[in-house]
């Protein structure tokens, strides 16, 4: 029998996106007879630790990215922290380096992680961000990004090729790169025919201190509202734990499992406009409130695409209060482009060297 592959698997802790939507890669790749070894640092580790608790789950250097307190310093935080991210970055090519002797890595995906990939066998880089937003600086991030794409074998974008796509022109740029994939949106989640539970949803997630900022304010608004409302943290700890506050029912977290039946048995979900999310709801096909990351072009952006598509409204943080739920009435919802993914085709790559 032919020994199964190594493919190192290490999604960016930034939030816990990178780490959900690389969930169904780790299965195909098992599915596909190769044995991911997965990396990450902080709640993106435990995330996979919790996953996956078969596979070898090694530490990264952690990049410990954090959100300026005011949106309108967000970039200035990310070029201040800038030096100390390459240093980090630095050591996690190092890090790299030494995973691959010991653990005897055939392949890499890397999820937004810049220094994990090596040019003598098979790297992948997940981004869904070809053209990256920041303002008046897009085309130096841009240049930046592009940069760092062009050293692995293959880019891999989590969306579909076509006109009728998730990610707009973040992940659509008129001058494609030569080693870009389109793979389709990626989930998690399948849909399931359950009744509907919970009115509202509310799934957070995300560095801090935003994270915490948005909980106060939905808690807030949320203790007058006279439905049901599940209220998840996003806060990987060691054990699920569960309160009710408020007649609010609260979770640290969910496990994949857990989170498929809470959105899947919800009316209507609140949430950050993150890539990862909207594709897990456009998975669900749900209707959806977006509060975008104040000072994240990104999430900006994606919020008032979707709008713009008729499909979900959104408001600032500062902005919302209760009655701007009234809104979702007036759009279709977020509907599954139906992208069939051959993974087969997908890892011939890391036969290929």
């Amino acid at each position: 029998m032919t020994e199964s592959k190594n493919i190192l698997v290490a999604p960016l802790n930034w939030g816990l996106g990178h780490a959900t939507r690389c969930i169904p890669i780790i299965k195909a790749l098992i599915n596909h007879k190769f044995n991911p070894i997965l990396a990450s640092d902080g709640a993106a580790l435990q995330l996979l630790q919790k996953e996956f608790p078969k596979l070898t789950c090694l530490e990264l250097p952690a990049y410990n990215i954090t959100y300026a307190k005011k949106a309108k310093y967000f970039k200035y935080k990310l070029l201040k922290d800038a030096p100390k991210i390459l240093k980090t970055i630095s050591v996690e090519k190092k890090v790299t380096n030494k995973i691959i002797a010991d653990y005897h890595i055939n392949g890499i995906i890397s999820d937004n992680r810049f220094g994990v990939y090596a040019p003598e066998i098979p790297s992948v880089f997940i981004t869904h961000q070809l053209q990256v937003l920041s303002g008046n600086t897009t085309w130096f991030s841009t240049k930046i990004h592009k940069k760092i794409i062009n050293k692995f074998d293959e880019c891999w974008v989590p969306d579909a090729s076509g006109t009728k796509n998730l990610s707009g022109k973040l992940g659509h740029v008129e001058t494609p790169l030569t080693n870009l994939k389109y793979i389709g949106p990626l989930s998690r989640f399948e849909t399931k025919n359950t009744p509907i539970k919970y009115d509202i949803l509310v799934l957070l997630s995300g560095p801090e201190p935003q994270r915490s900022y948005l909980e106060t304010l939905l808690f807030k608004e949320l203790t007058t509202f006279k439905g049901s409302v599940l209220f998840v943290k996003g806060l990987v700890e060691n054990q699920i734990k569960k309160e009710v506050i408020n007649s609010i029912t609260v979770f640290n977290y969910l496990t994949s499992s857990l989170l498929e039946e809470a959105i899947n048995q919800s009316d209507l979900v609140i949430s950050r406009s993150g890539y990862t999310t909207i594709m897990d709801l456009v998975k669900l096909e749900k209707k959806a409130f977006f509060i975008p990351t104040p000072g994240q072009f990104e999430q900006e952006y994606l919020a008032e695409r979707l709008h713009n598509l008729g499909m979900t409204p959104f408001c600032t943080q500062e902005e919302f209060r209760l009655d701007k739920l009234q809104e979702v009435s007036k759009f279709k919802g977020l509907q599954e482009l139906n992208y069939e993914l051959n993974y087969n085709k997908l890892f011939s790559l890391f036969h290929a060297k």
